[in-house]
C-alpha cells in the first residue's frame, strides 16, 4: 500500500509530461503554419487600407482594385508606339531631375532587377572570403573595366530576413557558377539557410 502511494505521483508526473510535450510539440507545429499565414493576410490587409487611405476612398480594397487596373493599363499602353513615347518623355524628366533622378533609377533599377527583361539576380555564384569562408551572390555586372578594375565582377550579396544586401567586387577568376535556379538559392540566402525554395 505505501509503495503504491510513493509510486502513484511518478507515474503522474510522466503522464503529466508527456502530455505537456504533446500540447508542446503540436503548438508550434501549428504556430510554423498559422505566423505565416497571418501575417501575410495582415500585411495585405494593411496595405489595402493604406491604398484606400492614400485615395481617399470610403470602401475597403477598391483602393487596391484601382492600384492593380491602372498598372496593368499602363504596362499595356507601353506596348504600342505612343504610349513607349509618352513613357520615354517621362522618363527624361525624372532622370534629369537632380535629386528625384538617384531616386528613380535606382527603383527602376531594382524592379528590373527582379522582374524586367534585364533580370540581374538570376546568376548565382559563390566565391570565397578570408580563409575557407564561402559566401553566395548574385553577378550583377560582368565588366567593372569602366571603373578601372578590368577582371573584376560586380557581385550583389543578399542579407537573410532583410531587404537589405551589399555589392562586392571579387576578381573573376574567384566565381563560381552555382548549378540551380536563382529563385532557391536567393530564397536559400534570405531564409539564413532554411529554406530549400522551390527545388
Amino acid at each position: 500500500m505505501v509503495l503504491f502511494v510513493l509510486s502513484f505521483p511518478g507515474r503522474a508526473f510522466v503522464r503529466y509530461a508527456v502530455a505537456m510535450n504533446f500540447l508542446v510539440k503540436n503548438f508550434l507545429r501549428g504556430l510554423v503554419i498559422v505566423v505565416p499565414v497571418a501575417a501575410t493576410l495582415y500585411l495585405l490587409y494593411q496595405s489595402f487600407l493604406a491604398i484606400d487611405r492614400l485615395l481617399g476612398l470610403p470602401q475597403r480594397g477598391l483602393g487596391a482594385l484601382i492600384l492593380v487596373v491602372a498598372i496593368t493599363v499602363i504596362g499595356v499602353l507601353t506596348s504600342n508606339f505612343v504610349g513607349r513615347t509618352l513613357i520615354g518623355l517621362m522618363e527624361r524628366v525624372f532622370t534629369r531631375a537632380p535629386i528625384v533622378r538617384l531616386v528613380y533609377a535606382a527603383i527602376r533599377d531594382l524592379l528590373e532587377a527582379f522582374v524586367g527583361n534585364k533580370r540581374r539576380f538570376d546568376r548565382p555564384v559563390t566565391f570565397t572570403i578570408g580563409t575557407g569562408v564561402q559566401a553566395i551572390g548574385f553577378i550583377t555586372r560582368d565588366d567593372l573595366a569602366f571603373l578601372g578594375m578590368p577582371g573584376s565582377v560586380a557581385v550583389y550579396v543578399p542579407f537573410s530576413y532583410t531587404w537589405d544586401g551589399c555589392m562586392l567586387v571579387v576578381p573573376k577568376e574567384n566565381v563560381t557558377p552555382i548549378e540551380g535556379e536563382s529563385s532557391s538559392v536567393m530564397a536559400l540566402v534570405v531564409s539564413g539557410g532554411v529554406s530549400r525554395g522551390a527545388g
